[in-house]
């Protein structure tokens, strides 16, 4: 007989939020919605990604290295003790000045008790027009983490990271109950677009959820932003791939969203899918892409 999981609720929040040319005042606007959120019951918050600032990767070979911080830094030493008052674990996306002077797009991790954790930093990293990522970042050398907190055992993924079905799978894999995607995606203003991208950025983050078994929480920024519009639309699925809640696609909202971790091992007991694996026939999956490949044509900061 299947003994079935006990239930084991908790609570995760995100911060959806539009973002203005101060930085300073993103900042101060982002720790008032954390606190709101908390206020709400949520135990583990996450911004959208790089939340302090607006989405410059749209210009090519800029000097914006200024809006880099270190972690620990400003940023974090402003948040952990908001953490440990209110007894809640912090997601941070940020632009990390390493200390060899490298830069990161990177997810700062605070603990309920105001301890920071190792971050993050962003794995895959774009370049299409308008979305210039590899002229400010480095690929992220820390591999893929996953966080042991008070309130759940989760990894944090970064915006372009949701389309690769392979780090979802290593997470799960390691552990991850629930994986975070911090995101500042939207639509090229004035550009027909070809496809539905809108829908494609949900579904393939739900098939994640399914296809491992893991709770999905994406958080996207909102807002127009030079010729980006950023489609908003974050949202909670559970391990079935069910969408437990979601947010406008044009407003600035938080999300308290419930969920059940015990539920994943249920669900990925019924399916099989990490059980039945077959690794001896994915050595194609880890081969060195080939030079020359061009770009990829999601369209929206990823």
């Amino acid at each position: 007989m299947t003994v079935k999981p006990q239930a084991r609720e908790l609570s995760i929040g995100l911060v959806q939020m539009a973002m203005s040319e101060d930085s300073r005042a993103n900042t101060d606007r982002a720790l008032a919605k954390v606190e709101e959120t908390a206020a709400a019951g949520a135990q583990i918050i996450c911004l959208p990604e790089m939340f302090q600032n607006r989405y410059f990767p749209q210009e090519s070979k800029q000097d914006f290295f200024h809006l880099a911080e270190s972690v620990p830094g400003p940023t974090t030493t402003r948040f952990a003790p908001l953490a440990r008052r209110l007894g809640i674990v912090l997601i941070l996306p940020l632009f990390e000045k390493a200390r060899d002077g490298r830069f990161f797009n990177t997810a700062a991790v605070i603990d309920a008790d105001g301890s920071l954790l190792p971050s993050y930093r962003k794995l895959h990293i774009p370049h299409d027009p308008l979305f210039y990522e590899q002229d400010y970042f480095a690929p992220g050398d820390g591999g893929y983490r996953i966080y042991r907190t008070r309130y759940g055992i989760f990894a944090v993924l970064i915006c372009y990271d949701q389309w690769f079905p392979e780090a979802a799978r290593v997470c799960a894999l390691d552990g991850a109950e629930i994986i975070f995607y911090p995101t500042a995606i939207g639509w090229i203003r004035d550009q027909v677009p070809e496809e539905d991208w809108h829908s494609g950025w949900e579904t393939i983050q739900r098939a994640h959820a399914i296809a491992n078994g893991v709770h999905v929480a994406a958080v996207n920024r909102v807002g127009r932003e030079a010729r980006l519009d950023f489609w908003g639309g974050s949202f909670v699925c559970d391990a079935f791939g069910q969408v437990l809640r979601c947010a406008s696609q044009t407003e600035e909202e938080l999300l308290v969203v419930p969920v059940d971790p015990s539920q994943n091992e249920e669900i990925r007991e019924g399916w099989g899918f990490l059980r039945n694996r077959r690794p001896d026939t994915y050595g194609r999956v880890v081969e060195k892409p080939k030079q020359g490949v061009k770009h990829s044509r999601v369209q929206g900061s990823q």
